[in-house]
């Protein structure tokens, strides 16, 4: 007569506390898929906010656009305009605004993470990880600092398509970030 014997624990299974630790594990691997999906978008948008810079740069608006005997300087204020005219220029802010589909798209998660890595980009170390959520306090200085520094005398245009094409670099590097980190808890599976 032969018996066949089977370990305990898989008589048993994984305990509450091993389960609600590998559900954990799972839904850091899904943000981390979800942040890597995202990155690669906001790689695309300041590629596309580098080229619009680079046809056309605007100090003190946002935007310019085309009207009847050339263009106007299209601010806050009249954000409209961008809207129905053809964009013949951008600053940095609204160049990553016209990118992501025009001034309907200011507040869109996607404009705000990528203004957010522009921030990041412009004042820390490329290999530090991004602030993603900030408060909107901090947001909202994040978006006045890029102002400021696209509207600083002497800057110039090159300056701010390298700034966006730096953010494509540094999402690539947090990018990197996200892979190694979702080795690590593949490896270290509950």
């Amino acid at each position: 007569m032969s018996t066949v014997t089977v370990p305990l624990d898989r008589l048993i299974g994984p305990s509450r506390r091993q389960r609600r630790r590998e559900r954990r594990r799972l839904e850091h691997l899904d943000a981390l898929s979800a942040r890597l999906a995202e990155l690669h978008a906001i790689r695309d948008l300041v590629e596309k906010a580098a080229a619009i810079v680079s046809s056309g740069w605007v100090q003190g608006a946002w935007f310019t656009v085309a009207v009847e005997g050339g263009e106007r300087a299209v601010t806050a204020y009249d954000l409209r305009l961008a809207a129905d005219r053809n964009v013949t220029g951008a600053c940095l802010v609204g160049s990553v605004v016209q990118a992501a589909g025009g001034p309907a798209s200011a507040r869109s998660q996607l404009v705000q993470r990528t203004l957010d890595l522009a921030g990041h980009t412009l004042g820390e170390d490329p290999g530090r990880p991004v602030r993603w959520c900030p408060g909107p306090s901090r947001r909202m200085t994040t978006v006045l600092e890029l102002t400021r520094w696209n509207d600083a005398p002497g800057r110039m245009q090159h300056e701010v398509v390298d700034l966006l094409l730096a953010a494509g670099d540094t999402a690539e590097v947090q990018r990197d970030l996200c892979h190694t980190e979702r080795a690590d808890l593949a490896r270290s599976r509950a």
